[in-house]
């Protein structure tokens, strides 16, 4: 038997984040500055590449895949890379997190191919206010993309949704509201600091999930709820609803003392942490090892003692990190 992921804090890993590509078709302003610069197309995996980390990592016992990007939808033949790793022996669970601006016609195509799960992202329900959060995005296009997962059968449809100060907060009870009409479920996350955007002062845009909670408690009453997705997300119920209220809080609730994620961005570097610059570089071992496996093993392995104990993030002062959300790998 393959030993297992453990790092030096004694966490197993079992869920890797695997970024399929770094561009999108929206420019989220949390996400990215409106005039990005994407990577030079040698430097990003290709779909087989990604395939092997995929198959490597879930040999070495992770359980749970989540594709992400950027836009993952908007990668050439990622259905194929959808089918491939659904039929990976010892994968429990093959998710997705979009924009959903492409659902419409690639939801029956994902399902058909194994896809378990989808996560979509949505921030705002008013036409106007979404294309100046994402600078190109239509509302529209994402609700017949929500429509078409459910239609097709996709279960536990999440919503993902960063609250903005005086941006999009007055919408947070809309949202709760929506959810519960859709029955899908909703994660709160509080905006992180990646990169140097341009748009806005994070420290004043900055609203913890701890006062999210607060204001939908005084419309609901949210019950905690047990449920463990193997995420950062701490869930809550209501009694008069099926649909599950998330709140990933990375900087109100530290959420690393049971961290078991790794991320793979799409110039093939394993990120250790999200709020870290440790990383080492899978691509390399791979392309001058197209045959043997083991030095990438052997990289994977020896990159686990960078994982940190924790991230720290602070929204007062200049991003420590420089990488922006859609080259981390969402």
């Amino acid at each position: 038997m393959t030993a297992r992921l453990i790092d030096g804090f004694g966490r197993e890993i079992n869920y890797v984040r695997l970024s399929v590509t770094d561009r999108c078709d929206f420019r989220c302003v949390y996400c990215m500055s409106e005039d990005m610069q994407f990577l030079p197309r040698n430097q990003v995996l290709s779909l087989e590449e990604i395939y092997r980390v995929g198959r490597v990592l879930v040999e070495l016992g992770v359980k749970k895949i989540r594709l992400t990007g950027g836009e993952p939808l908007i990668r050439q033949n990622i259905i194929w890379l959808v089918e491939k790793l659904a039929a990976l022996d010892g994968l429990q669970e093959l998710t997705m997190t979009t924009n959903g601006s492409r659902l419409k016609s690639l939801a029956q195509p994902l399902k058909d191919a194994g896809l378990d799960r989808i996560n979509i992202s949505l921030d705002s329900l008013q036409p106007t206010r979404f294309h100046e959060i994402t600078r190109t995005g239509h509302l529209s296009d994402v609700l017949a993309g929500i429509e078409a997962a459910q239609q097709v059968g996709f279960q536990r449809i999440k919503l993902n949704t960063v609250i903005l100060r005086h941006r999009n907060d007055d919408e947070i009870l809309d949202l709760v509201d929506f959810v519960r009409q859709q029955q899908l479920d909703l994660a709160f996350i509080e905006e992180m600091p990646l990169g140097d955007i341009n748009d806005h002062q994070r420290a004043d845009t900055y609203i913890s999930n701890e006062e999210v909670r607060q204001r939908i408690a005084a419309a609901h009453t949210l019950l905690s709820a047990l449920d463990n997705t193997g995420g950062p997300a701490r869930y809550y119920r209501m009694a008069d609803s099926n649909s599950r209220i998330g709140f990933i809080s990375p900087h109100s609730h530290n959420f690393c003392g049971d961290c078991n994620r790794v991320r793979v961005t799409a110039e093939g570097r394993l990120l250790l942490c999200l709020g870290n610059e440790h990383s080492a570089d899978l691509r390399s071992p791979m392309r001058h090892n197209v045959d043997d496996d083991q030095p990438l093993i052997n990289t994977i392995r020896q990159a686990l003692p960078l994982k940190p104990e924790r991230h720290y993030f602070n929204v007062d002062e200049p991003p420590q990190i420089v990488r922006f959300m859609n080259m981390t790998g969402g």
